[in-house]
């Protein structure tokens, strides 16, 4: 039987969100913004990135991402490539990129030092973009959005039956315990799904899938080694990763070659 609490915290969850299907087939909880809102969302930290990073004044980073991108974007859905999609290469020793709702796409000058041709750089830029199309951002606000209910719903009860100081400790202890048993582990999955979804489109504009097993072996190298426990971590193990990517990448390179074999040759560097 469940308390007034428990059934108070489940229509909160139920209340901020809707279900939809990812690309690969996975049950998503979405909806707590609309699209709309979560585009001007992705265009606000795109402007504010742009605002406090200095772009890259290289023209040929410039156009050599943009390429990629553009190439990438055409194996999106039609509602998809229709979106306002920009790319700026930021200068930062940081090897990292990102995208963004609204098609907005980042590349930091480090990630280029590390993806030694276009075909890693691709893998990169594939996957960031995969969590786009992916709704990641928009799962990730619901999911948030959801867990601040019930920290909110519990840190009330408690707050009206032991005062104000146990609500507080509710909360930040309840959200110390969400943080490492129920938000991480949805963000290694989405890590994991971006990573299938990109080296699907990867290849699927003619870009070589296997390339990205070399990227994350760059990637450890250019670490180090050095890395928090994989449970704790909001990325795959790269070992695993790397096994992972091998196997999907033979069993892409069909799609590769048929990509080539159909005049998909990127030429972006």
């Amino acid at each position: 039987m469940k308390t007034p609490i428990a059934a108070l915290a489940a229509a909160v969850l139920v209340a901020s969100c809707a279900t939809t299907t990812s690309p690969t087939g996975r049950t998503q909880y979405v909806g707590a913004v609309s699209a709309a809102q979560l585009n001007q969302m992705g265009e606000q930290a795109f402007a504010e990135t742009k605002s406090k990073m200095r772009t890259s004044p290289d023209a040929r980073q410039q156009a050599y991402v943009r390429c990629i991108v553009t190439d990438i974007v055409r194996e999106l859905p039609a509602n998809w490539q229709q979106l306002n999609w920009e790319s700026v290469v930021f200068v930062d020793d940081n090897p990292n990129a990102f995208a963004l709702p609204g098609g907005k796409v980042g590349v930091h000058t480090g990630i280029l030092q590390v993806a030694q041709n276009q075909d890693q750089l691709a893998a990169v830029i594939a996957h960031e973009i995969g969590h786009v199309y992916a709704n990641h951002h928009d799962e990730r606000i619901t999911r948030q959005m959801g867990a601040q209910g019930l920290l909110g719903v519990a840190g009330a009860a408690l707050g009206s039956r032991y005062g104000e100081g146990a609500q507080q400790s509710a909360n930040q202890l309840g959200g110390a315990a969400l943080q490492t048993t129920f938000l991480l582990p949805g963000t290694r999955t989405q890590e994991t799904e971006a990573d299938v979804v990109g080296q699907d489109l990867m290849a699927k504009a003619g870009f070589d899938p296997r390339a990205a097993v070399g990227l994350w072996q760059n990637m450890i190298a250019a670490s180090g080694g050095s890395r928090p426990p994989q449970w704790l971590s909001t990325h795959p193990n790269p070992e695993n990763r790397i096994s992972e990517l091998q196997t999907r990448a033979a069993r892409l390179v069909p799609t590769y070659e048929q990509a080539q074999a159909a005049g998909k040759r990127p030429r972006c560097g």
